[in-house]
């Protein structure tokens, strides 16, 4: 096997090198690539000659797929493939993709369309690493919370402020609500690693208040996104970035005028998250169905020890 992993940043990211997404994986390029992907959290590749049967290929190595979203349309003819254009909103906020439903993805990949001349850089962040980052006071209180996540959060633009598109397209957005509870540190089933499991959908920490809710909130936040954990992917043409969804968090930057920016995206079904005591998340609002089916963790091979 010629797979080759060389590390981006020094807590996230490695390029991966050596292999050709547009045939099938071979058995040892999967478990190379799904090694690299427990390490380093997020996999750039080129991907050159990749349409999205090709992506939908390569996503499938690793479990079945979700379809696009539980609300907002796929590409016409792909229902797994989710368009991320910029004439369809903009995804600047820290989030996990998904949160919202009982069992988020367990990986996404992105895979690069249109391409501004500037900006418009992808960041990841380790959730993994700001769960050690924490204090350890903070991180055995962040062990007994758990948080609502929701797909009807608080936007930050008022509603005064956004035009008749951006409007239309919260409307689809939150067309289904959705309310999940999940663990605040949530035990990775592959590795056993802990890590913050918040950002934009975590909107209130169970029994307490939506002020108290906020403040901690922020707080675990701050860790997630210090510049030290998290990568700052610079796009280019044909390429393509698979993250675990289960230990990151990402935020597209508004940064590139009014130009056009399109990734298509293909997501991995996941399993119910666990928190530290064992115990598993809990749909509040929703059903999913439609979405991804329901993995639970004794469908997830027994945890190997912890990357350092």
């Amino acid at each position: 096997m010629s797979l080759e992993i060389t590390k981006v940043t020094a807590r996230i990211g490695a390029r991966v090198s050596g292999v050709d997404l547009t045939r099938p994986l071979t058995e040892a390029e999967v478990t190379g690539i799904r090694e690299a992907l427990n390490v380093h959290k997020a996999l750039v590749f080129a991907a050159e000659g990749l349409d999205d049967t090709g992506q939908q290929a390569f996503a499938r190595h690793f479990g079945a797929l979700t379809t696009a979203h539980p609300t907002v349309g796929a590409v016409e003819g792909a229902p797994n493939v989710l368009p991320v254009d910029s004439e369809r909103g903009r995804a600047n906020h820290w989030h996990t993709d998904v949160t919202f439903v009982l069992n988020p993805p367990q990986a996404s990949t992105l895979r690069s369309i249109t391409i501004p001349p500037y900006g418009g850089e992808t960041l990841i962040a380790n959730a993994a690493a700001a769960y050690r980052d924490l204090p350890e006071p903070l991180r055995r209180f962040a062990d007994t919370l758990w948080a609502e996540h929701t797909n009807d959060y608080d936007y930050a633009v008022p509603d005064e402020e956004i035009d008749a598109e951006q409007a239309a397209h919260r409307a689809q957005f939150t067309s289904i609500t959705f309310r999940t509870a999940h663990p605040v540190v949530r035990v990775h089933p592959l590795t056993g690693e802990r890590g913050l499991f918040v950002g934009g959908f975590a909107q209130r920490i169970v029994g307490l208040s939506a002020g108290e809710s906020r403040k901690i909130l922020d707080l675990l936040q701050s860790y997630v996104t210090r510049p030290e954990n998290i990568l700052r992917h610079r796009w280019a043409e044909r390429e393509l970035v698979l993250f675990d969804n289960r230990i990151t968090q990402h935020y597209a930057i508004d940064n590139y005028d009014d130009l056009p920016r399109r990734l298509h995206r293909v997501t991995v079904a996941g399993d119910v998250p666990v928190g530290v005591e064992g115990k598993e998340s809990y749909s509040i609002e929703g059903d999913a169905a439609h979405y991804t089916p329901v993995h639970t963790p004794a469908d997830t091979p027994a945890p190997e020890p912890a990357a350092v």
